[in-house]
């Protein structure tokens, strides 16, 4: 089931999701190639890692620019993880949430494939950093959401991280450099309230395989 939702300009008071944001990247913070065949960031732990925590949110949201580009299905992919989630009631994987600035998006798009919501969010202006995600998670908060899994991509991430609205953030490092200032990176500039003098609070490191698991927390109580 497909839901198209506009925000309206009125400020958000109610409860918001916890947001965990989650992203790979290369040495010198890029998360993709400027152009040609999409770069694979991490292997088959990390993969099966990000299932897991997929399979305990509500939702899982990105941008439309990620839909475009890598086109991604947003679902648990481990059938035991999805029974397990059936068996106390919830849907096999969470609703799936597209942040637009246009709400056009293919409608062949893998993320429309299957079961379960799809939610698309028209925002605005597209990509920049006065998005109206406090709207967007207090809605979110009305149809259930308590746990939202943000992947992406750089516009969606600095949005999120210069708003304050990220509780947790996984970091995924890769042993290579790509070298290239066209690349996509993990964040682009802005005011991040978690600067040097605010730092995150650095929870767990974790090798899976050749790559690296960063895992901060905002606040180390929450």
């Amino acid at each position: 089931m497909l839901r198209r939702v506009e925000t309206s300009p009125r400020a958000a008071a109610r409860l918001r999701p916890y947001v965990i944001a989650s992203c790979a990247m290369s040495l010198d913070g890029r998360i993709d190639n400027a152009d040609g065949p999409r770069l694979i960031l991490s292997g088959p732990a990390d993969l099966d890692r990000v299932d897991e925590v997929r399979a305990s949110c509500d939702a899982i949201l990105v941008g439309a620019g990620t839909v475009r580009r890598d086109d991604p299905r947003l679902a648990v992919r481990d059938a035991g993880r999805r029974a397990a989630r059936v068996a106390v009631g919830l849907p096999p994987s969470p609703i799936r949430v597209v942040l637009s600035a246009s709400g056009r998006l293919a409608p062949t798009a893998r993320v429309f494939a299957g079961p379960g919501e799809v939610v698309v969010y028209r925002v605005t202006p597209d990509g920049g950093p006065d998005l109206d995600l406090a709207e967007v998670l207090a809605d979110l908060a009305d149809r259930g959401v308590r746990r939202l899994l943000v992947e992406g991509g750089t516009a969606v991430h600095t949005a999120f991280l210069t708003a304050g609205l990220v509780d947790e953030l996984h970091l995924v490092v890769a042993p290579f450099f790509v070298g290239d200032p066209a690349a996509p990176a993990f964040v682009g500039p802005g005011h991040f309230p978690h600067g040097a003098g605010a730092p995150l609070h650095l929870a767990e490191v974790r090798q899976l395989d050749d790559v690296v698991l960063l895992r901060y927390l905002a606040a180390p109580s929450r």
